[in-house]
């Protein structure tokens, strides 16, 4: 678990993140560099979860040395899967981390959501939902591993 002290607003305990995996973690079905290694480094103190509907066919070779549980689903529906997803793991102590229109009913049940801008781009309508906006998978990674970015971010 890991705990983020955000003045002004209520202490977070996170026990879960949750990553959209193309447009957010991968590139056309491609994982990005560096984002195995850092993954990694969250895993060893919070629950790492990949969502895919895995357009590409890439995401068990891609993903294989992360540690990390990819959860696969049907492509129609896919936001309706995610929401349910973040609720089943408990709304209150997961993040979400996305890029897509698809990922919006997530952004709107975890405690918070941080919106990447890729090489894919990002939902416009995804922004007005994310209480964090990166502008790369690898500084977001980067931010949940700084306690103080997040703190600075967030405060109040």
């Amino acid at each position: 678990m890991v705990r983020y002290e955000i003045p002004g607003r209520n202490n977070l305990e996170i026990q879960n993140i949750i990553f959209d995996y193309n447009g957010t973690l991968a590139i056309n079905g491609k994982l990005i560099h560096g984002v195995k290694d850092l993954i990694n480094r969250l895993a060893g103190d919070v629950d790492i979860y990949i969502l895919t509907a895995d357009t590409y066919g890439t995401v068990e070779e891609e993903c294989k040395d992360i540690n990390a549980k990819v959860l696969s689903f049907p492509t129609e529906n896919a936001g309706k899967s995610k929401r349910e997803i973040v609720r089943n793991l408990g709304a209150s102590n997961t993040i979400c981390v996305g890029n897509g229109f698809n990922d919006i009913p997530m952004f709107e049940e975890a405690i918070i959501s941080i919106a990447i801008i890729e090489g894919e781009g990002v939902s416009g309508k995804l922004l007005a939902k994310a209480d964090i906006v990166s502008r790369s998978i690898v500084e977001a990674l980067e931010m949940l591993l700084n306690k103080d970015m997040i703190k600075a971010t967030l405060r109040n």
